[in-house]
């Protein structure tokens, strides 16, 4: 019998940031999920690169995305819900930053919902509260959930590990300690972010920019368990093994299970 998935995708959200913010969850998730600390994202390490890399499973020159703007891809790649949809699971995107909803082609979800950062406040907690309402109501197979405070409140706003930005790290981190109470334990989460950043800014091949978390927790994941050597392409590819769905043969990460 095939796993169910949430993925929980912190925007801009570092190792460091997230262990060292005060929120007394991030060790607690960490004691009890396969982690790693030292995970790796790709270049440019920028946000729409850096999603389509974790959906699609390839380096941003094999995907075509090198900026925040889609642009259609010359050598299509099936990304993990048009792949997850061909097997008949049931997938939902809930997210804040609108620039992402190329990540699915039409016609492979069930629901998806976007609450825009640009033009309100406490996104977060709206979209998993959402989130939280639909995953109790229609229990997906794979429901991806984007919190994007941290990234555009925290980061580009006040600087990387500032007050504000370890302020939006432990917001965000609420929100999934939220999520993981109010939902059917027979979820697995996974959290990540897709990139880190320093000063002001992110997107150059610095530490700071490239490290990211990986934190795997559910019955599917041993708990405790450091692991080294992890990229954002593994994440689709575990997603996929984990609902029992062969992987794109384009697909290039490794699975963490």
């Amino acid at each position: 019998m095939s796993e169910k998935v949430i993925l929980v995708l912190v925007d801009g959200m570092r190792p460091d940031g997230m262990m060292q913010c005060g929120n007394p969850f991030a060790q607690k998730l960490v004691e009890k999920s396969t982690y790693s600390l030292t995970a790796q994202t790709v270049m440019p390490s920028v946000t729409l690169p850096c999603h389509m890399a974790l959906f699609h499973s390839v380096d941003p020159e094999r995907h075509g995305m090198l900026t925040n703007t889609y642009v259609p891809q010359v050598r299509p790649i099936e990304g993990l819900f048009d792949r997850l949809d061909k097997f008949d699971k049931k997938c939902a995107f809930f997210y804040t930053w609108e620039e992402l909803r190329d990540l699915s082609r039409p016609d492979h979800l069930h629901t998806l919902m976007c609450f825009n950062q640009h033009k309100q406040s406490d996104t977060d907690t709206k979209i998993t509260d959402a989130a939280i309402d639909y995953i109790n109501k229609e229990t997906p197979d794979f429901l991806f959930l984007y919190l994007g405070e941290t990234d555009e409140v925290g980061g580009h706003d006040c600087g990387w590990m500032s007050e504000q930005y370890m302020k939006s790290v432990s917001k965000a981190l609420s929100c999934v300690e939220k999520l993981q109470n109010s939902i059917d334990d027979s979820y697995n989460i996974i959290l990540l972010a897709d990139h880190g950043g320093h000063d002001r800014s992110h997107g150059s091949d610095m530490p700071e920019d490239m490290t990211i978390p990986i934190v795997c927790c559910g019955h599917a994941f041993e708990k405790g368990k450091e692991l080294s050597g992890l990229s954002i392409k593994d994440v689709a590819v575990t997603v996929a093994k984990l609902l029992e769905v062969s992987p794109a043969k384009e697909w290039e990460g490794k699975s963490i299970v």
